[in-house]
């Protein structure tokens, strides 16, 4: 019987998770290890455990199917405090909207936002395109032509990659991989022509290595990037990208979401956290319960319309 059936009574629900956490909390993320978000997860771990008392916090790596394996995990999980997770945009909203799934957002307690991190694309140095121009003039002369590494159908990559495609009139070859890591090995073998990934990503594959990041997909220059122009300033009003946040499966007792809600607040009130956050180009974007789930909903109309003009996503 699941823990939300066994606390029908607030007082006993007070009662029996005073106590919490007594064992290990999970933390799923979605993606391999080294990814933007797997450092996200990390990050707000190492953090979170120091502002829950006897809390420990451990990591568990879920990558594939563009998020769904986690988030299936994630939603059927025992809501009982012990299991939480990163979840994604577009992901968490796109997922259910493109195929038949047994979960939806109403599937999920959502605690806070951490990071909203805008989409890029990026090419090998070696390449002959160092523009978003030279981008959409070698798609236009070879239509469907110019591989692109995403994260999967439905993945923030991939809706990236639709955008780009409406706004510019030219047709790509999406490549999906369990994650932005792979994706990138495999442009820096030079097995795709190009990859998409979140700014945070890109600026961290690109220090040491033969990458280019060619655009960003957001209505300002990102400061991590400051040289990198966006699509909006090549003539193409592209904006993607991906929220990270924390979410629990739903039936988690009230005492316990009180104090995963306290703790991330605390950590966005945390130097160090904050400090560690930057240095890893973590772009922080802290949104509270309320806001977060408005995000979310909002979202969820707009991939809707976007599905509907798109039958063959489905």
């Amino acid at each position: 019987m699941r823990t939300a059936i066994a606390c029908l009574l607030a007082s006993a629900c007070t009662t029996a998770f005073a106590a919490w956490p007594e064992q290990p909390i999970n933390l799923v993320v979605p993606f391999p290890a080294g990814a933007g978000t797997d450092l996200t997860a990390r990050t707000i771990a190492a953090c979170m455990q120091t502002k829950i008392d006897g809390a420990r916090f451990v990591v568990l790596n879920k990558p594939g199917a563009s998020g769904d394996i986690a988030l299936n995990y994630l939603a059927h999980a025992e809501p009982n405090g012990y299991t939480i997770g990163i979840v994604n945009t577009p992901g968490i909203v796109s997922l259910p909207i493109e195929r038949k799934r047994n979960y939806t957002l109403d599937s999920f307690e959502f605690i806070a936002n951490l990071v909203e991190d805008p989409g890029t694309i990026s090419v090998h140095a070696d390449s002959p395109i160092h523009t978003v121009a030279d981008l959409v003039a070698a798609a236009k002369k070879n239509p469907g032509g110019i591989t692109v590494g995403t994260q999967g159908v439905g993945s923030a990559g991939h809706i990236s990659a639709l955008l780009i495609e409406q706004a510019a009139g030219i047709k790509v070859a999406p490549v999906p991989f369990q994650g932005a890591s792979p994706a990138s090995v495999a442009l820096l073998g030079k097995v795709i022509d190009s990859s998409m990934a979140n700014m945070g990503e890109a600026v961290t594959f690109a220090r040491g290595n033969p990458w280019r990041i060619v655009g960003v997909m957001s209505d300002s220059r990102s400061p991590d990037a400051p040289d990198v122009p966006t699509f909006k300033e090549a003539g193409y009003d592209v904006y993607s990208g991906s929220m990270r946040g924390l979410a629990a499966p739903r039936g988690v007792p009230a005492p316990v979401m009180e104090k995963l809600v306290d703790a991330v607040d605390r950590c966005n009130q945390d130097a160090s956290y904050l400090e560690r956050a930057k240095n890893s180009f973590q772009p922080l974007k802290y949104l509270k319960h309320d806001e977060y789930v408005s995000r979310l909903k909002a979202l969820d109309t707009q991939l809707r319309k976007l599905w509907q003009t798109n039958p063959w996503l489905l």
